[in-house]
């Protein structure tokens, strides 16, 4: 395979011979085969748009049947981050190689810049400390986490790197596990399988929709407390909001969870340091705590973990220490 880059807009020239071996595939098959440094779905948009030519001639039909030694050229555009203002914003990294990027995202910082928040994200920082990333479609970022979410993400430095980890999101070949403070004490762990959808009436929020997309977390009970329960959670899918949502939907929101928790639960009698801490917990306590994957292109099992951070650990020790001096035994861990 023949990569060109001609400009900082991305424009790409990708060429290729079809293969004898691959007599009688669809073209979309062949150039998935050819080109597999692209998902296949951002090969059939591109073929669907008339960015590919067969042997000189422009084809839109994906089912065509290619014979063998047909040259194809694909000629296609990759999304311009150019708009995006590179940015000096220190990143906490945990591993780095040629093609990969681990960090440890703290709290009040946005991974994307969007509506409200044009500039000062994750992916401002990415540009600023790696100007080549702008060659990656959403500069390299594979995977989110809310603003106030703490913890692990991977980038992928590399156009190659970025299309194999998302095929392995996809693919559902990425470990991702949570720490989290939940309200209420759960007795024991499961799983939650509900689809999450766009909320039908607070359009920034989302909900448990059978319209939504397909979403399965599953928890375990870490620690009890009196009023609340210490979870690590493991998502097999990644949608937007997904373990907030889902441990709401079975009554046990987040604590400090203003967009999807309940009231804030005090345990009675507690002292006046736990009530504060409890009433003054300003983001959900929700922390990525493990990630871990193939390296997209060695194949190496990778594992990273991250140390949950000083806001929840204090909150823990507080919750630990009233249950000890006021809860019940069969609570106590």
């Amino acid at each position: 395979m023949f990569f060109k880059k001609f400009d900082m807009a991305q424009q790409i020239e990708l060429k290729s011979t079809v293969r004898d071996s691959q007599l009688g595939q669809r073209l979309d098959q062949a150039i998935a085969e050819l080109f597999s440094d692209f998902s296949r779905s951002r090969l059939k948009e591109w073929l669907l748009a008339g960015k590919v030519v067969v042997d000189g001639e422009v084809v839109i039909k994906p089912r065509q049947k290619v014979m063998g030694g047909e040259e194809i050229i694909l000629h296609a555009e990759l999304e311009d981050e150019e708009r995006w203002l590179p940015q000096d914003i220190a990143l906490d990294i945990v591993y780095e190689d040629d093609d990969i990027l681990v960090i440890n995202k703290p709290r009040d910082f946005v991974v994307h810049p969007g509506a409200g928040t044009p500039d000062g994200t994750v992916l401002n920082a990415l540009l600023h400390h790696y100007p080549q990333i702008a060659e990656v479609p959403r500069a390299g970022i594979v995977h989110r986490l809310d603003k106030d979410t703490t913890g692990l993400m991977v980038v992928a430095k590399t156009v190659p790197a970025q299309t194999r980890l998302v095929r392995a999101l996809q693919k559902r070949k990425i470990t991702r596990e949570y720490e989290a403070i939940a309200i209420g004490t759960m007795t024991a762990g499961g799983l939650v399988d509900q689809p999450i959808g766009r909320h039908p009436t607070k359009r920034t929020l989302m909900a448990v929709s059978p319209m939504g997309k397909p979403a399965v977390t599953h928890y375990r009970v870490a620690e009890h407390f009196r009023e609340h329960t210490r979870i690590r959670l493991r998502l097999e899918t990644g949608r937007t909001h997904q373990i907030r949502v889902h441990m709401a939907s079975i009554q046990h929101p987040l604590l400090g969870d203003i967009a999807y928790g309940g009231r804030v639960k005090i345990p009675k009698g507690a002292d006046d340091d736990v009530v504060a801490l409890i009433r003054n917990f300003d983001r959900q306590a929700l922390h990525a705590v493990m990630l871990r994957f193939e390296h997209p292109i060695t194949g190496e099992e990778l594992e990273f973990h991250a140390p949950v951070p000083e806001d929840m650990v204090i909150l823990t020790e507080a919750l630990r220490d009233d249950i000890n001096k006021y809860g019940k035994d069969e609570y106590s861990s």
